[in-house]
């Protein structure tokens, strides 16, 4: 029996060996196809926007093409629950963000689990929230918009990119510390969101900078107020919610990057090498600005610890507004 149980630990470190030089050698060829970047909301969300910016620097840092596969539904459920149960072979990099700490906390049972099925490789871009109304309501500022909303219950309808994304917990925070009590009207693809507002069909919103910067510097959105704790520097004239009113109001939306867990760690490290080459180009990063975004590289350590602090702070922050699952 001992020399049975010898031979066995004999084969399993053999064993063990050869798939650890069959790892090396692969790493040294990879990546040798194009990769898909999977995001799980649909084009014209911020998400997208940023993604395909990052996606064309990535590409080019990582020596091959990176295919843009959007995925919306279900408040990013969907295309989260595709990415990790997607090979891990390398080849498959997930757009892995505040969304998912807020969904882990909003449903009690999902496909899959944020903190078990990815291995995140690093965080890429921070931005604020703006609350912006549609022109035709003569409502110039945070306070305004409490007092209409307030002499109107139920009558203001407000527009999100989905149930469960940040856009829509930000609104139900600010619903829960105002007291106000307006209608969510989540939509699958926000392009037509943004046209629905614009057109004064709905009233309201709260979303990532980077989708309505455009609109509001053209004036077909108001923009009120912006959610980070200083103002945006592209919209300089437009205050915070704190500025307005409302203390301790801060939302700042974050993207980075994961993939399946199980992808061998020499591809995990060459993804993140590739992260960090994208990150430093001065053009991509002032293609980020001139969009809303700004760029914030983290080793996947670092990333890691900081999706475990947000998940806590949005499961905190789900129970004190009171937000369920419409």
């Amino acid at each position: 029996m001992k020399v049975t149980h010898k031979a066995n630990n004999f084969g399993v470190a053999m064993t063990a060996l050869l798939l650890c030089a069959g790892a090396v050698q692969s790493a040294e060829s990879y990546p040798s196809k194009p990769g898909r970047l999977i995001l799980p909301f649909g084009a014209g969300a911020a998400t997208d926007i940023a993604g395909r910016i990052f996606a064309q620097r990535f590409g080019e840092a990582w020596g091959q093409t990176v295919v843009v596969d959007n995925r919306p539904g279900a408040g990013g459920i969907l295309g989260t629950e595709l990415a990790a149960k997607s090979a891990p072979d390398g080849y498959t990099i997930f757009t892995y963000g505040i969304n998912q700490t807020i969904t882990a906390a909003l449903y009690k049972k999902l496909p899959y689990s944020h903190l078990r099925d990815f291995t995140p490789i690093s965080l890429y871009a921070t931005m604020p929230n703006i609350l912006c109304v549609t022109p035709s309501l003569s409502i110039a500022s945070v306070p305004e918009f409490i007092k209409f909303a307030k002499a109107n219950p139920g009558q203001l309808k407000y527009v999100s990119s989905g149930i469960g994304a940040s856009p829509h917990l930000t609104m139900e925070l600010f619903k829960s510390v105002t007291g106000i009590d307006v209608l969510h009207v989540p939509y699958k693809n926000m392009a037509q969101g943004y046209t629905d507002i614009i057109g004064g069909h709905l009233q309201a919103m709260f979303s990532n900078l980077p989708g309505s910067l455009a609109n509001v510097k053209a004036g077909r959105l108001r923009g009120l107020a912006v959610t980070s704790a200083k103002r945006a520097e592209q919209l300089p004239e437009v205050p915070t919610i704190m500025e307005s009113g409302i203390p301790d109001f801060e939302v700042t939306v974050w993207q980075g990057y994961a993939v399946p867990k199980g992808t061998p760690q020499p591809f995990v490290s060459k993804i993140h090498a590739a992260m960090m080459m994208a990150l430093a180009v001065p053009e991509l990063k002032q293609r980020f600005f001139e969009n809303g975004v700004a760029a914030a590289p983290m080793t996947p350590e670092e990333f890691t610890k900081f999706v475990n602090v947000e998940t806590a702070k949005w499961q905190k922050a789900v129970t004190v507004s009171g937000a369920k699952v419409e």
